[in-house]
């Protein structure tokens, strides 16, 4: 067994681990040992933690479109890493899904990571995984963080959520299509070449 597989049933048989209420889902996620892109989002929604595949809906479709990769690609552990910030869906709130909780990523993160020496470059899903990776050099807001994706560079590549219900943000920010993605696909591509 592994150390990345005993991390994993770590984070399995760990009773704080699992928050949704009356189901037994494994912890979702993706990591290896030769991956050399890490993909940080909030957590899985309700129907990629009904799949057992993360990132399995509209906003990982749109995610893909953004990165220039195809399904196959996205989902090759070998060269692509989904470390969300919390490991299962954290339930519904108000406005959505509720936030990742705030002891996970900390407690798991640095554990997996430790076993990644091949990683590249974190590409930094919505403002909690930008609040986490890039601490106080995090712009005031999300837009302005995204928008300054530069000074991040080579290592952190912050991007929006790209969850459907985020079309008024893209509206408002054409500069995120003309300017961002065209960068965001060819760092890709240069990294998986």
């Amino acid at each position: 067994m592994t150390q990345l597989q005993r991390i994993y049933e770590a984070i399995r048989s760990d009773p704080d681990s699992q928050v949704t209420v009356g189901a037994d889902f494994p912890p979702l996620y993706t990591a290896s040992e030769t991956a050399r892109l890490v993909l940080v989002g909030q957590a899985p929604g309700l129907k990629a933690q009904q799949s057992g595949i993360p990132w399995n809906d509209a906003s990982g479709d749109k995610l893909r479109l953004w990165l220039g990769m195809s399904r196959e690609k996205f989902y090759d552990s070998q060269l692509v890493s989904l470390l969300p910030m919390d490991f299962y869906y954290p339930g519904k709130g108000l406005h959505g899904d509720l936030p990742p909780r705030k002891g996970f990523a900390p407690l798991w993160h640095p554990q997996i990571l430790a076993e990644m020496p091949d990683v590249r470059l974190f590409i930094l899903i919505g403002s909690y995984a930008q609040r986490f990776y890039l601490g106080t050099s995090a712009k005031k807001t999300l837009t302005d963080t995204v928008r300054s994706f530069h000074e991040y560079l080579p290592e952190y590549f912050p991007l929006v959520h790209p969850s459907p219900l985020n079309f008024r943000w893209q509206v408002k920010n054409p500069w995120f299509m003309s300017d961002v993605i065209p960068e965001l696909q060819a760092y890709v591509r240069n990294l998986l070449a």
